[in-house]
């Protein structure tokens, strides 16, 4: 097949909401959501900030099977509050996680897919988010000791805060071009450092940095696809089915490579940035 002809035939998974992505990720017919619209388990904190809430809080449960595999997706919605984790949503991940670590226990291998598309805790919620991100961290590192935890970072929103940790602590990270991830986001940076040393308008500058691409040539994440359903089915498959990445416990190399960069560091561009994790700095 060619290249317009893969074109022709391929399927968006940015566009898709959260519900569509897991659906899609998922074995047909083998999709069963767990806490969803209809139980109405929503924040009880914004609609006091005058804020309309969401009948899920922005997070999609879903439990089915991958190639026959038991798994267990959590997907989060980029389009409300910018996928921000609070207190409802992210015990529901936690929870998911914390199921599958059950699962295991009892004999059924149970493995895990966050699909994430977050800035990090909600602002409104404050502690309370930090405290479901820090259970959601503390599940991954439980869950991949017994099954893998595959993290999907898909669309422009990105990975970001509190989430971007715990996306580095999974056993392996799937990107595409238009993914970012980070640990502050571009305007956060911006508001602290000076526009001098980001400028949160400039995309092709914030993209060469933190987009998909750039993370995986630069070692950061396991697995770079384009933007298709089908590619990303079959590339989260092969990672399953791969040893875990152990990413997490290689902190002390990341860290001698950013000790070399002294306080009067000149700002690195991307063929920079790749040089230095990729050990040729």
């Amino acid at each position: 097949m060619t290249d317009s002809e893969r074109l022709l035939h391929s399927r968006s998974f940015v566009e898709l909401g959260a519900r569509q992505r897991a659906r899609a990720l998922l074995d047909t017919g083998s999709f069963r959501e767990l806490l969803g619209p209809f139980d109405r388990l929503m924040s009880p904190w914004l609609p006091r900030q005058g804020i309309v809430p969401q009948a899920d809080d922005g997070v999609v449960i879903a439990k089915g099977k991958l190639a026959g595999r038991p798994a267990v997706v959590a997907a989060i919605e980029g389009g409300f509050q910018g996928g921000s984790m609070g207190e409802v949503g992210g015990a529901k991940i936690a929870g998911a996680l914390e199921l599958a670590v059950e699962d295991n226990r009892n004999g059924i291998p149970t493995c895990a897919v966050l699909l994430l598309e977050t800035g990090g805790v909600r602002l409104q919620e404050a502690n309370l988010g930090l405290a479901a991100i820090a259970e959601i961290q503390a599940a991954i590192i439980e869950l991949r000791a017994h099954q893998p935890v595959v993290g999907v970072i898909a669309g422009s929103v990105g990975c970001f805060g509190g989430m971007s940790i715990a996306a580095g602590l999974c056993s392996h990270l799937l990107v595409t071009r238009e993914a970012r991830l980070g640990l502050n986001g571009p305007q956060v940076i911006e508001q602290e450092a000076g526009i001098g040393e980001y400028d949160s308008r400039d995309r092709p500058f914030i993209w060469s940095l933190t987009g998909g691409e750039q993370r995986h040539a630069s070692g950061l994440v396991d697995a770079y696809v384009a933007d298709d359903v089908e590619a990303i089915r079959s590339q989260l498959l092969a990672l399953l089915a791969a040893p875990s990445a152990q990413r997490a416990s290689r902190h002390q190399w990341f860290l001698e490579r950013l000790a070399q960069l002294g306080d009067d560091c000149p700002q690195l561009d991307a063929a920079a940035v790749r040089a230095l994790y990729q050990g040729d700095a």
